[in-house]
């Protein structure tokens, strides 16, 4: 079992690049009255603290320079206003919103949520994270966390009743044959909901990598891909992380136009150097 734990990069590039995603996706679904349901696999505690040396010195490459400059583009402001929201009410300035607390900020009463983690005090943590209000009832749950293996457990809630929805996909990458059964995951995820917005975030690290993977799932999936990319360094460098990229299957419409202007924004906000760059493409 793998021992992954989100805080292991809480408030980096990678994660708020994902996370902006996110809050873009979300917005794209609320433009419509009708309610959706998210869908979260990796769900990771829901809630860091950046003191640490290690965590603060990523979060202030990431987050903090997001925060500082984060205006002009609408998501990017709205992904400002979650983090600014949730240390407010956790009376902690280096408090971080995980990605079931940036989602929650943009779900409206008519959405719920389902988050599924599988390591037992990481999805105890996360329930105490959320609001009183939104804690897990019995039954009939606005928001449920669920201690399990997410790639399993997807089928048991696709489709979903509302027949519109995102779901996340953000796993470790990390334990033998993982990738293999991500793609069989979103194979699933698609052929039990046609129609539902899938999102799968992944590392850049070699180029030849990431391009064999994409061709793999473009030969595979009757459906329209995006992919929006970040990188900091060129995307075949040996360094740990080159960049961040989030695969979207059946993405909203005009979310690629919209990913235009806000990506090389949040680009400018975090590639102090200048050596990295962006893209969204369909595949």
């Amino acid at each position: 079992m793998t021992r992954y734990r989100h805080e292991f990069h809480a408030g980096n590039f990678a994660d708020v690049h994902k996370h902006v995603t996110l809050t873009a996706l979300l917005q794209a679904l609320g433009r419509k009255e009708k309610g959706f349901l998210y869908l979260e696999t990796h769900a990771g505690r829901g809630a860091y603290d950046l003191t640490g040396s290690s965590e603060s010195r990523a979060a202030a490459a990431g987050i903090e320079r997001v925060l500082a400059g984060a205006h002009g583009q609408d998501e990017l402001a709205a992904y400002a206003r979650a983090v600014v929201a949730w240390r407010s009410r956790a009376g902690n300035p280096h408090a971080y919103p995980g990605s079931p607390l940036v989602a929650l900020a943009q779900l409206r009463p008519q959405d719920r949520a389902v988050l599924i983690e599988l390591l037992a005090d990481e999805a105890g943590a996360l329930e105490k994270a959320l609001p009183a209000s939104e804690r897990s009832p019995p039954r009939g749950a606005r928001i449920q966390v669920v201690q399990a293996d997410g790639l399993e457990r997807l089928r048991a809630y696709l489709p979903p009743p509302e027949r519109r929805g995102l779901t996340l996909i953000d796993p470790p990458y990390e334990a033998p044959g993982e990738l293999a059964r991500i793609n069989a995951a979103v194979a699933e995820a698609l052929r039990r909901f046609p129609t539902g917005v899938l999102a799968v975030w992944y590392p850049i690290k070699e180029a030849r990598d990431t391009a064999a993977w994409h061709a793999g799932l473009r030969a595979s999936l009757a459906r329209e891909l995006l992919a929006s990319e970040l990188w900091l360094h060129p995307c075949d460098s040996r360094v740990a992380l080159n960049g961040s990229g989030v695969l979207i299957a059946n993405p909203p419409y005009r979310i690629a136009a919209r990913m235009r202007e806000w990506l090389p924004a949040l680009h400018g906000l975090l590639d102090a150097g200048g050596s990295g760059g962006t893209s969204v493409r369909v595949l």
